[in-house]
């Protein structure tokens, strides 16, 4: 039991001796003590002054008699209004820091079989074109909510939904025939993704080429972007994919494996992953099955031109399409036929869809229609609703000219990684396989970290040189501290100095600050949690980071004054160090042993 559960308890158990009252549990939370006031947690007592009648200082007062006579972690108090303050007792806070160190996990929970199944999508790619800087947010926030959803002790099936059909596949297969004289990733040297997407731009450039020809011709311009030949013949090829058209299927199936081949090498540098991957191919003729159940069960109707609709004005919302005129499907009605395969795969009682905020009316629409069609999660899915990401102007326009390449992004965030930490002399000592390593893990530590330390919610701007820094809220940072730790520790092993909670070890404030700090960390989890918020974590990680720093600038470890001060602050450091590797594991980041 922590600090905080056994004194709250006791709390409730004074109110109760004291006044006859039993108290919630809401009205027994303590903080942390103000830095300018005396005491380690406080508790507001306003809530008990009816039951006691007495003034707010009086009904403290009492409370904290009590509690030094009752309960053993609280050492003595003081009152500020109808604030108490209490300090802990040195034998509770050295019986923490044990529980700590016996914990290799702590901070998390682990799953059971009966545990909450929570099914996350994220990723979300187009088979025509490379993955981008708006990917990598999506990617980093679902791989990480994923972490998170796990350590609050849920089990989690990470999912991916491919969108793998539709007129802008056509466009990079036409281009290919067209222009790509059999061009492979293997004859090109270029990844598959980047040589399809380079297909999708090309057929682009053609396509508006046409459109001004025709327009020159005197045609109007919407109607010379649809008699264009380009767009006509792509929209044939789509009639003819959907008629399972052999030849083109086949292309079809070669193209996308070319992808496919290329998507992964990017989810491996990005150190990202999928439990099932879904695609829209197989999903779409699904929805529209599901809606036509729909309609005969009449909870859709069908237009006089055939089209079939939800009306959902007794929400509060409109009337949305989920059949076109010639019976062909919308996003919505693909994504309740993914719904329903998903729901026939796995058990689900949460799902949550890692989707930018432009789609934020898309999930009100989609949950009133799952629920429904009878599925038990579609009233409480949860569209978790991330801001726009984008890179200072001037920098690193991709090979489209228009968005920020994922590839290139963390190339770019590897090599500035190397270089700095070669211009600050970290990587002296080192083989060059090791340097490439260390700024491997630097780097995308640096990105991930900048990215989600941002209340997700929030549109961000990302500055890859911001991001490398030794110093401040970086990911670097954190992570040198961490390699210093282990380097303390090694030479502390290696000069045959154990690491011991002492309990007869006087503890000093900084001690106590950081034992209190990493306790805070279950709770901080567990918030992270239940407020999707991966920017939680990052900023405690952040905060445990500087609070260890200061102590370092003004204790030493291995040259302390006793081997006792030696021995319990080398159990603070590990365990400082673990739970930063613990915290930054559920960002998805790495944190060398050296750097």
């Amino acid at each position: 039991m922590n600090i905080e559960t056994l004194i709250s308890r006791a709390a409730g158990e004074a109110v109760k001796a004291l006044y006859g009252m039993e108290a919630s549990e809401k009205m027994l939370q303590l903080q942390k003590t103000r830095s300018e006031f005396e005491g380690n947690l406080t508790l507001v007592v306003f809530p008990f002054v009816k039951a006691a009648r007495k003034s707010p200082e009086l009904t403290a007062q009492e409370i904290g008699q009590w509690l030094t006579e009752h309960c053993e972690a609280v050492e003595k108090f003081n009152v500020v209004k109808g604030f108490l303050n209490l300090s802990v007792g040195q034998g509770a806070w050295l019986s923490l820091l044990g529980a700590i160190d016996g914990d290799e996990h702590f901070g998390t929970k682990t799953a059971d079989e009966h545990a909450p199944l929570v099914m996350i999508e994220y990723s979300s790619p187009n088979t025509n074109k490379p993955l981008h800087l708006g990917h990598v947010r999506n990617n980093l926030l679902g791989w990480s909510l994923a972490k998170i959803m796990e350590a609050n002790g849920n089990r989690v099936v990470k999912t991916n939904i491919v969108n793998d059909r539709g007129i802008h596949i056509c466009k990079s297969m036409l281009a290919w025939l067209r222009w790509g004289n059999g061009e492979t990733p293997e004859s090109s040297g270029k990844k598959g993704d980047h040589l399809i997407g380079d297909y999708y731009v090309l057929f682009d450039k053609h396509y508006r080429e046409e459109v001004k020809q025709l327009v020159a011709q005197g045609m109007d311009e919407e109607r010379a972007k649809q008699e264009a030949p380009l767009i006509k013949e792509a929209h044939e090829m789509l009639v003819r994919w959907e008629q399972n058209d052999p030849e083109v299927r086949a292309l079809w199936e070669k193209m996308n494996a070319w992808v496919y081949a290329g998507f992964d090498e990017t989810y491996r540098m990005m150190g990202v992953g999928f439990d099932k991957i879904y695609y829209e191919s197989q999903t779409y003729l699904r929805g529209k099955a599901k809606v036509e159940e729909g309609l005969a069960k009449g909870l859709f109707f069908r237009k006089e031109d055939n089209s079939v609709w939800a009306d959902l004005t007794d929400a509060g919302l409109d009337q949305k399409l989920l059949l076109r005129s010639d019976g062909t499907s919308v996003y919505m009605t693909q994504d309740i036929g993914t719904a329903e395969m998903r729901y026939e795969d796995y058990p689900i009682d949460q799902m949550i869809y890692v989707v930018g905020n432009e789609q934020n009316y898309h999930f009100q629409v989609l949950s009133l229609l799952l629920d429904r069609l009878g599925f038990k999660w579609g009233k409480d899915l949860v569209h978790f609703s991330y801001g726009m990401v984008e890179l200072p102007n001037g920098k690193m326009k991709s090979r489209e000219g228009t968005v920020v390449d994922a590839d290139d992004l963390m190339q770019l965030m590897v090599d500035d990684a190397y270089r700095t930490s070669m211009e600050l002399g970290k990587f002296d000592d080192m083989t060059e396989a090791e340097r490439r390593e260390i700024a491997r893990i630097v780097g995308m530590g640096a990105l991930k970290y900048f990215i989600l330390k941002v209340d997700a919610r929030k549109n961000m701007l990302f500055n890859p040189e911001e991001s490398i820094d030794f110093n401040g809220n970086t990911g670097p940072f954190i992570q040198y501290t961490h390699a210093r730790i282990r380097s303390i520790l090694r030479k502390a092993e290696g000069q045959g100095l154990a690491a011991s909670a002492v309990a007869a070890q006087s503890l000093n404030e900084k001690e106590i600050a950081l034992i209190q700090k990493m306790n805070e960390f279950p709770a901080v989890v567990e918030q992270a949690g239940k407020d999707y918020s991966p920017s939680g974590i990052a900023n405690y990680c952040y905060e445990l980071t500087k609070e260890f720093n200061q102590f370092y600038h003004d204790y030493s470890i291995l040259n302390a004054e006793s081997d006792e001060a030696k021995q319990v602050r080398l159990v603070i450091a590990r365990n400082v160090a673990k739970t930063l590797k613990n915290g930054m594991a559920l960002l998805g980041i790495e944190v060398p042993e050296r750097m």
